[in-house]
């Protein structure tokens, strides 16, 4: 049988192994001590059946004296024991391996294959003290040839496929697995788990929200592997679902010896607007604002503060929905239970507006004792008054208790009656028909409340504002704060009501006006406001008239416009209704009349001298004609006579 050899050129690999280099001895028949490993060797050209040497000296030359010639048999017997002198590997394979030498940045490793394969040792950094010769590890072949025909393998590969093989059968059983964070990255951890890194969420750390992350650096935790992604090959890992597991049995046990009533110690674990959450021993409660002080509170941290520990109450549980009603209030007697006698209807007392309503305010006597001041007891005047407007929270005043009921818990309160009522002197202070300055307290749309003195008051309807002017709103003529001077023209003292009046501190203009505005009069206006029914214009002395919208049209057809100034004819006085219309269009109309019935006129004179002509020429036509007719009826009689004369002379002839 004929081989072919070529020494390999791969300077480690030359010195193969004891067993490799026993097969080399036992195929070519070269002794032990000077065989080269069949491994790494390659047939190249027929070789003497006895081989000197394969050393770097070694004299390949072929002796042909001492050629042996093999039959097919012999030759098919020892290309098999050649050929399974190898190990069948793939690309992408996992192997074990032995380390056989270590190079300053390499680790020889053997994996029976022809050729030993070089391993980084960046690969072994997670090996404590290191990879030694002689470790057994699992690597991954990458290539069974690279580019420059070296074997390729990779432990790094090998570990991470394991990992995530492993990684993916907890996820599916659950089982909970140690790592180490190794690094911190955006938005959470970066953790080594069978020596794949996975992503650890900050919102995953704990049940806390956790804000500083570098704390976690370098720790070994416990996970569980919450999501995989075997597309990209991605698991993230959870430490929070492990606190939470514990969380959930000591809730379960927890709720399981709950009862209402029960006193439990509980930690402030955080405080909202509405409440308080305390920490039970891995349960959480409620405690309500409403449920924290018998007083009013506006904010649970005016009473509360974080991480504090107090005792707190079972109100009330919900062994579904897992909710704990919590109370702090009620670990103390309610303090209406546990008024003085001292205090009583009548009585003077201090308090602190607490709450405002638009139908009064409420005042602490004490924490959990209030009283109601409703809107009618704050001041002796009728005047309406909004509540929020007159107390602001915080504010102290002093009230007589007018109503007290220890059993249903309700107080009223009165600060008007910490004064004399001003309605009893009412008629001695301000008569009928007297005049007073007062303030412009409110106003409405029908008509203005002015304050005269303290609880005194009255109103001032909008047509009692002026003689001549007519208002659609009373703030068109004053605002609230000026004083303005009034008469007293009404005392309703059961009501607490005066009618009050604003234009009666003159005398009504009214009286005169008519012989200064006569109908048909005409005066000068300016044109203050203007709608489609018509315009109001100012006129002399103040007084305001009205004018149609058609008798505002020009004598070019133009309307006259707003702040214009134009002459105006009374054509109606109203003193009783205080109302003047006016017109423009019947200023330029009646000159137009005057102008028509002056035509009309000297037309009907020249009519008459007309007839009177025609009358007197008919007189003497008449005349004329009769004496015509009388000669026509002379000389008629006189041929019938002849007519007549000669018919008788003709009878007499025959």
């Amino acid at each position: 049988m004929s081989f072919y050899f070529k020494k390999q050129l791969n300077a480690d690999a030359q010195e193969g192994s004891a067993a490799e280099a026993a097969e080399t001895a036992a195929i070519t028949n070269v002794p032990v001590e000077t065989a080269a490993p069949v491994a790494n060797i390659e047939i190249i050209a027929p070789v003497a059946e006895t081989v000197a040497t394969a050393h770097d000296d070694f004299d390949w030359s072929v002796d042909k004296r001492n050629v042996t010639s093999y039959t097919a048999e012999e030759k098919t017997k020892y290309d098999s024991v050649y050929d399974n002198t190898f190990k069948q590997i793939n690309d992408g394979e996992m192997i074990q391996a032995t380390v056989e030498s270590l190079t300053k940045t390499d680790a020889v490793v053997n994996i029976g294959f022809k050729s030993d394969g070089l391993i980084s040792l960046n690969e072994f950094r997670d090996i404590p003290g290191g990879v030694k010769v002689g470790d057994v590890i699992e690597v991954m072949v990458v290539e069974k040839e690279d580019r420059e025909g070296n074997l390729h393998l990779s432990r790094k590969s090998a570990r991470t496929t394991r990992a995530w093989e492993r990684i993916v059968e907890v996820h599916k059983t659950g089982e909970i697995v140690t790592g180490l964070v190794t690094s911190k990255t955006k938005g959470g951890l970066i953790v080594d788990v069978f020596g794949m890194e996975t992503f650890l969420p900050g919102s995953q750390i704990d049940v806390k929200p956790v804000t500083d992350y570098d704390q976690f650096v370098g720790k070994t935790m416990e996970f569980k592997v919450v999501k995989i992604n075997e597309a990209i090959k991605n698991a993230v890992v959870s430490h929070k679902a492990l606190i939470e597991s514990d969380i959930e049995a000591q809730r379960a046990e927890i709720m399981g010896k709950l009862e209402k009533g029960q006193v439990l110690e509980g930690t402030i674990k955080n405080i909202t607007d509405f409440g308080a959450f305390l920490d039970l021993g891995g349960l959480d409660g409620l405690l309500y604002i409403t449920d924290i002080s018998w007083g009013r509170i506006n904010h649970p941290t005016e009473v509360l503060k974080m991480d504090q520990k107090l005792n707190v109450v079972v109100l009330d549980f919900d062994d579904d929905k897992k909710r704990i009603s919590l109370g702090l209030k009620q670990l103390t007697p309610h303090p209406w239970d546990t008024l003085t006698e001292s205090l009583k209807e009548g009585e003077i007392v201090k308090g602190k507006v607490v709450n405002i309503e638009d139908y009064g305010a409420f005042l602490e006597i004490m924490p959990g004792v209030e009283g109601l001041v409703h809107v009618s007891e704050i001041t002796w005047a009728n005047t309406p008054i909004n509540a929020k407007e007159f107390f602001k929270l915080g504010d102290e005043y002093e009230a007589k208790v007018v109503t007290l009921d220890k059993e249903t818990r309700k107080m009223s309160l009165s600060i008007k009656q910490m004064t004399e009522d001003p309605w009893s002197t009412i008629e001695t202070k301000f008569p009928e028909g007297s005049k007073h300055t007062g303030v412009v307290k409110n106003i409405t749309p029908y008509g203005v409340f002015v304050e005269l003195s303290t609880g005194i008051g009255g109103m001032i309807h909008i047509s009692d504002l002026s003689w001549l002017k007519r208002f659609n709103n009373p703030n068109e003529y004053t605002k609230v704060g000026k004083e303005i001077e009034v008469v007293i023209m009404n005392i309703d003292k059961d009501g607490r009501k005066l009618q009050l009046g604003h234009k009666q501190i003159e005398e009504d203009p009214w009286n005169t006006l008519e012989t200064t505005f006569p109908v048909g009069s005409i005066h000068d206006g300016t044109v203050v406001k203007k709608d489609d029914k018509g315009a109001v214009v100012q006129l002399p002395y103040g007084l305001e008239g009205f004018t149609p919208a058609r008798h505002l049209q020009k004598e070019d057809g133009k309307v006259i416009g707003a702040e214009e100034v134009a002459k105006f004819m009374v054509i109606e006085f109203d003193r009783n209704d205080k109302r003047i219309v006016l017109s423009h269009s019947r200023l330029w109309e009646q000159v137009i009349e005057e102008e028509k019935q002056a035509v009309m006129k000297e037309k009907k004179v020249e009519s008459e001298i007309t007839k009177k002509a025609v009358k007197n020429l008919q007189s003497k036509v008449e005349k004329s004609t009769l004496g015509d007719l009388g000669v026509l009826a002379n000389l008629k009689a006189k041929m019938e006579n002849d007519a007549a004369d000669a018919a008788a002379e003709e009878k007499k002839g025959e």
